[in-house]
């Protein structure tokens, strides 16, 4: 059997608040530590039948990126119940409101700056 390692190093100032978000996998190419602005992770409990979940983002994360984290998750998060189920119909309706999601927010944008 084959162990994998995750790391996950969080910096954060006097308040706790992220400042930042260093990871390594012992099998990412070159075993090299990724700089990262916001993560989101999630672990299912199957006997509480819930969902176990740390999200943090660093005090540099901007609303766009945020915007544009959510909708890449969103996507692959469809992508990854699509594989795992073969329920394409849920992935359609998942990746629609996904598009939904981003259009609506551009346009928020879009208005904000004409402001």
């Amino acid at each position: 059997m084959t162990k994998s390692t995750i790391t996950i190093d969080v910096e954060t100032d006097e308040n706790k608040v992220p400042e930042n978000i260093v990871w390594r996998a012992t099998d990412a190419v070159g075993d090299k530590p990724q700089r990262s602005k916001a993560m989101m992770l999630a672990f299912w409990d199957s006997e509480e039948k819930t969902a176990l979940r740390i999200d943090l983002w660093t005090k540099t994360m901007m609303v766009d990126e945020m915007a544009d984290f959510f909708y890449q998750t969103m996507m692959t998060m469809a992508d990854t119940y699509g594989r795992a189920t073969n329920h394409q119909e849920m992935v359609d309706e998942m990746k629609k409101f996904a598009h939904g999601f981003y259009h609506k927010f551009r346009e928020k944008q879009l208005k904000e700056n004409k402001a």
